[in-house]
């Protein structure tokens, strides 16, 4: 349901977002559009093969908007503030949560917003929970809060995956 987490960011032009995790670029790529030429998209990724491909994919679209951010295992700097980041399916890689979602408070506007989307073990989810390639919302919300966030808005159309929103308190 891309449309309908698209639609809950709401995002707009001008806006600056960031993709940890790009994966395949989908969400960068709508990202992308959604922002504008005036926006900009940062798509973090520790994989120098995904970034590439994002950014052949993100040529072949003429979107000169996205930029590429090769990032170390628990961490990536970001050029400016943004007004969002978005992890999807990103939580359960990292090894000190706690101290990668810290420095996100350093990387937001001040109305910026932290949407995450991971997996959920009891909703479900069947090969990404036999590998341990989830991590349960409520441990997402405790450790956000143990950083400084907020829950904001917790989203329940994603039928395997938990959908939170938080904000720095």
């Amino acid at each position: 349901m891309p449309d309908a987490v698209l639609e809950s960011l709401n995002l707009s032009q001008d806006k600056v977002a960031v993709n940890v995790g790009v994966g395949g670029g989908y969400f960068t790529l709508r990202m992308a559009e959604i922002v504008g030429e005036k926006g900009r998209v940062y798509a973090v990724d520790t994989k120098l093969n995904v970034l590439k491909y994002v950014e052949e994919k993100a040529k072949n679209k003429e979107l000169c908007n996205i930029h590429t951010i090769l990032a170390e295992e628990d961490f990536f700097v970001l050029p400016e503030k943004v007004d969002l980041i978005l992890m999807r399916n990103v939580c359960h890689h990292l090894k000190n949560r706690l101290e990668y979602f810290m420095d996100f408070n350093k990387m937001l506007r001040c109305d910026g917003i932290v949407a995450i989307i991971e997996n959920e073990k009891d909703v479900g989810c069947n090969f990404p929970c036999v590998f341990g390639h989830y991590v349960p919302k409520k441990i997402l919300v405790k450790e956000m809060r143990e950083t400084g966030f907020r829950l904001v808005k917790s989203f329940t159309f994603l039928p395997y995956q938990s959908f939170t929103i938080y904000k720095f308190a």
